[in-house]
């Protein structure tokens, strides 16, 4: 028995592509190469990079895209039913899960690791053989896989808690694949030590940028890139001050891209210092209305702000799949998955507790439709609007337009990331970082609310919030959810509270706050410390006997879901 999802079955060049793949079951299972494939392939730099290129058109596709939605989003408290919604994705809103969902496949995931474990084997041997690959290339090749791969692993450690982990490739008729669960903490241990051996090896920058092809920079693993996914694995181990370092390290590339930009145009009038920090202007300097910062991170994409994030052209095959569940069909607005009244209601009238008038996060990325909040983060091309003397929401003479298709990108990290990472960290080492994280928190905060030196007053007041540290983590993960609302952050970061508090009270109060019926029941659901992850979908049991099921799940495997 393998563990190894995907036939791979042949190797193509054609088009700069890598691999065709026919799927066989529900866990890592890849058919060894021909050897007469192997013979003829792995013998310069093109066939790596056609591999590499591979990689990451598994994470654009639809059943990746679509799990980093469903399962970093779904049950949080940030998405309700919309309209038209499959079964699957209305069981796991009901806080039904089963065993049963195809939603908890994990195969593409597996498929993308295994991809890169191919890499990581086969690009020394290349080397040696191509006189016109370079070791510092090969390098730079191994490190952007182990990145990808380690984002792979990130995301089912989150949704899963324990998985198999190997990073080896199958390749080999001889090998066994049958592996155990490894503990959620190994697996972390093991990512975070893969990627600070390789970091210093990715590269810094692929183009300049002002060159056309400068959003490669962003849409591809850089140092950077590695950076972030370290700072964010370094927080869920608790190492603070590891992830306060390359939180700073990222921070500090922002800031000289920004002193570049500055010498290169000679005058930058959409992005600003807020403290010793650029960030991009809702408001760009002479102008009256807002919008520009999500216009720029969101509507165009590989932004300035932007670390890691998928590239999609609207004349491409493949579209962001989990951004289309926001689009509604013919000229219904509303897509399969809502927002809650309680993040979006009544923010122009003053009295929402999530967001306060001025802030522009809340019209740029909802809009209210027959009573319920549609999404529009990401499915808005360009957006424009005034925050200046709002009461009602016509004050904010709201213009914008929309994608035809999901052709936008899939953000990963950005600048906002890394201050609230940084932030969280610096709470967590106790006292004497409150302040610091409270600058951080407000930096994100006053760009959002059009807040410069020279408009409007803080809507943060710092004597409100040093005081404790509940306090300091209740307003980080307000201005989390603020931020990076309908990104794929907040069911993790729910996770990731109730982890460190050692029990799910927190989680199940913010999270059951979206529903209207059976509350109580959820609640009790919910407080089960191990129904916070995903089931192992009910095949992999069946074809791997090493796997056990979360007890959360253990006695539901036979319910079935109709497609």
């Amino acid at each position: 028995m393998t563990i190894m999802t995907d036939k791979l079955k042949h190797i193509i060049t054609a088009a700069g592509l890598a691999l065709t793949l026919t799927s066989c079951s529900d866990f890592l299972e890849i058919l060894p190469m021909n050897e007469v494939v192997l013979e003829n392939y792995w013998t310069e730099k093109n066939d790596v990079n056609s591999v590499v290129t591979s990689c990451y058109e598994t994470l654009e596709s639809g059943d990746f895209l679509t799990r980093l939605g469903v399962w970093g989003e779904l049950r949080s408290d940030n998405l309700r039913l919309g309209a038209s919604v499959p079964n699957e994705i209305n069981e796991i809103l009901k806080e039904n899960l089963l065993p049963s969902n195809p939603l908890c496949k994990w195969e593409v995931f597996y498929r993308a690791i295994n991809r890169c474990n191919i890499v990581c084997h086969y690009a020394p041997g290349v080397q040696e053989i191509d006189p016109n690959y370079t070791i510092e290339e090969m390098k730079a090749n191994i490190a952007e896989v182990s990145a990808i791969r380690a984002l792979c692993y990130f995301y089912l450690i989150r949704t899963f808690r324990d998985v198999p982990y190997t990073t080896q490739p199958s390749i080999d008729d001889s090998q066994t694949y049958a592996l155990p669960a490894t503990p959620f903490n190994a697996v972390l241990d093991s990512l975070i030590t893969d990627l600070e051996k390789v970091k210093d090896d990715a590269v810094r920058r692929y183009y300049p940028d002002e060159s056309a092809n400068a959003y490669q920079n962003s849409s591809r693993i850089t140092r950077w890139a590695i950076y972030a996914i370290l700072a964010d694995l370094y927080l869920w181990k608790g190492d603070w001050d590891n992830s306060i370092k390359y939180c700073d390290m990222v921070i500090d590339f922002k800031r000289e891209q920004y002193k570049e930009m500055l010498e290169r145009e000679g005058n930058v009038n959409n992005i600003a210092l807020f403290g010793d920090i650029p960030m991009i202007l809702e408001k760009p300097i002479g102008s009256t209305v807002c919008g520009n910062a999500y216009n720029e991170i969101f509507g165009e994409g590989n932004s300035f702000e932007s670390i890691f994030e998928l590239y999609f052209r609207s004349n491409q095959q493949q579209q962001n799949s989990w951004v289309n569940s926001y689009y509604g069909s013919n000229n219904n607005i509303m897509g399969r998955l809502s927002a809650p009244d309680f993040l979006c209601k009544d923010v122009a009238q003053g009295s929402n507790t999530i967001f306060k008038r001025t802030d522009g996060r809340v019209y740029e990325s909802s809009q209210l439709e027959n009573s319920s909040y549609a999404i529009t983060k990401y499915v808005r091309r360009n957006v424009s609007y005034s925050t200046q003397n709002v009461t009602k929401d016509a004050d904010l003479n709201l213009q914008s337009s929309r994608r035809a298709s999901g052709d936008a990108n899939w953000i990963f990290y950005r600048l906002s990331d890394m201050l609230l990472i940084k932030a969280e960290a610096e709470i967590q080492r106790g006292e004497e970082g409150y302040q610091r994280a409270f600058a951080l928190i407000n930096t994100v905060n006053k760009r959002a609310n059009d807040v410069t030196t020279t408009s409007r007053s803080d809507t943060l007041k710092m004597a409100d919030y040093v005081s404790s540290k509940i306090s300091m983590e209740e307003l980080l993960y307000e201005e989390r959810q603020r931020e990076f609302m309908f990104e794929g952050k907040r069911w993790f970061d729910l996770v990731r509270i109730a982890r460190r508090d050692g029990n799910n009270t927190r989680l199940v109060s913010l999270a059951s706050r979206k529903y209207i019926e059976n509350v109580n029941a959820i609640k009790i659901k919910l407080a089960d410390p191990n129904i916070i992850y995903f089931p192992y979908f009910k095949d992999e049991l069946k074809v791997n006997p090493l796997l056990k099921q979360n007890p959360a799940y253990g006695n539901e495997e036979d319910n079935e879901i109709t497609k």
